[in-house]
């Protein structure tokens, strides 16, 4: 299928071809043997016979931003690893996916792990580094058996190992030793944090660091360390195969590229999407189907929980970084959890803010005292126990804790907070005027008219 996006400025533009999801559907696509079938591990046969400061030089000139939720230029990222400095430099991939909503890393990590790992070894070739360290939610045990089966035929093929197996099986002179440690987190959300995570790495409780030093600096066992998203380094070797003007081409200016979309709830046909940054919801719901029969769109997260919600009247808006935000939120990580008509939004908004308060870490007054506040307020205003001052309570305890804790939990847990009130301080008000929820919860279930499709939609 061709997606096509038109924005202002900008010409058509189409991506003729998925990339991270083409052979999902393939038999054993998470082999070895399936990934070389299609160019797998040329882009690391490009990047090793390159400079790395030349490799670094290609990732940020393509435009590639990651896909983590703050769409941090990666090349940008990667220069900034000191060199000459004497010590271990490490990568460190952040697969602990734990975002109400979100779920692409997983699926491409159970599908093609490969992509990772080539990646993986590119970007340590460009910042300098001889172990890296792959960060997995352990819930996902299918998933992590994947992984070590991937790294041990990566080990076998020469990909990985001590320096001479990998020049013998490489044929490149001069190269490194590189090892890669997958590492199942215990499910803490926090420790999707870069700086919590490398506390839980290194065997302490995941909870977020002061900065500076930033990771760059002193980061894993104090050393320079790079933490990317999945997807982020997934992306890197078609860029090495295919070149910056190809990844350019898709997308737009300041949002190259492509990435995938996680399309869930009163969708048709939730699943992961492809296709470039800039598409719209529109379309995506388009390609999935719509919503459910009989329904239609109320409200919408850009990108997971923590972001501010968006309603119907944004369903042109670009799905790139720059379009989300001056929509008034955050592109994330493109988890666009849909809802329609028979969602209460207070029930909703409630249950985010009862998932961030037994996920906060406790580190900081603000977050761990305020998402409990809310709480109990949202539950009362549910109940219909709340009053009207509640509501101006709720919109500045919010303003108490975002921009005011430790990390991005705290602005995470106000986002859906401010912008429920902004588009339904009337749903609000019905609650504490009408004695409770007036919504059925019965309705708002999933496919509760009529029986589920069983198409999983991945395409581009």
């Amino acid at each position: 299928m061709t997606v096509t996006t038109e924005r202002s400025g900008h010409s058509p533009e189409k991506l003729l071809a998925p990339v991270l999801s083409a052979h999902w559907d393939e038999a054993n696509s998470w082999t070895l043997r399936a990934y070389l079938r299609h160019e797998g591990y040329q882009g690391s046969a490009k990047a090793l016979a390159m400079d790395p400061d030349a490799v670094i030089a290609l990732v940020k000139d393509a435009g590639l931003r990651g896909r983590g939720g703050a769409g941090f230029p990666t090349g940008m990222k990667w220069q900034f690893i000191p060199q000459g400095d004497g010590k271990p430099h490490y990568l460190v991939v952040n697969a602990d996916e734990s975002e109400p909503g979100t779920c692409k890393d997983i699926p491409l990590l159970y599908a093609n792990p490969h992509a990772l790992i080539e990646g993986m070894v590119i970007a340590c070739h460009a910042i300098r580094s001889e172990h890296a360290f792959i960060y997995l939610r352990g819930e996902t045990v299918p998933v992590l058996r994947r992984l070590h089966e991937a790294v041990r035929e990566a080990y076998e093929a020469g990909y990985l190992g001590t320096a001479e197996r990998r020049r013998e099986k490489l044929g490149v002179d001069g190269l490194p030793g590189l090892d890669i440690t997958v590492h199942a987190g215990a499910g803490a959300y926090i420790c999707g944090e870069e700086t919590a995570l490398l506390d839980s790495l290194e065997g302490r409780r995941g909870q977020p660091r002061l900065r500076p030093p930033f990771p760059a600096v002193a980061g894993l066992y104090a050393c320079p360390t790079v933490v990317n998203n999945v997807e982020s380094i997934a992306s890197v070797p078609s860029i090495l195969n295919k070149g910056k003007e190809w990844f350019r081409a898709m997308g737009s200016e300041k949002s190259p590229g492509f990435t995938l979309y996680s399309l869930s709830g009163h969708v048709a046909n939730p699943g992961q999407f492809e296709g470039p940054l800039g598409i719209t919801l529109r379309q995506l719901l388009d390609m999935s189907g719509g919503m459910r029969p009989g329904h239609q769109l109320k409200f919408w997260t850009p990108g997971g929980s923590s972001t501010p919600l968006l309603t119907e009247e944004h369903l042109d808006v670009p799905l790139d970084y720059e379009g989300v935000g001056a929509a008034g939120s955050m592109l994330g990580t493109k988890a666009l959890q849909c809802f329609d008509e028979t969602t209460c939004v207070v029930r909703a908004v409630t249950r985010w803010t009862e998932f961030y308060a037994h996920e906060s870490c406790g580190k900081c007054t603000p977050c761990r005292e305020g998402t409990y506040w809310l709480v109990q307020l949202l539950r009362d205003v549910e109940a219909g126990k709340g009053r009207m001052a509640d509501l101006d309570k709720l919109a500045d305890i919010a303003d108490n804790i975002n921009g005011k804790s430790f990390c991005a939990l705290g602005d995470g847990a106000a986002s859906p907070i401010f912008s429920s009130l902004q588009y339904f301080r009337a749903e609000y008000e019905q609650h504490i005027t009408g004695g409770g929820c007036p919504f059925d919860p019965a309705k708002s279930t999933v496919w509760a008219d009529e029986p589920r499709s069983t198409h999983l939609g991945v395409t581009a």
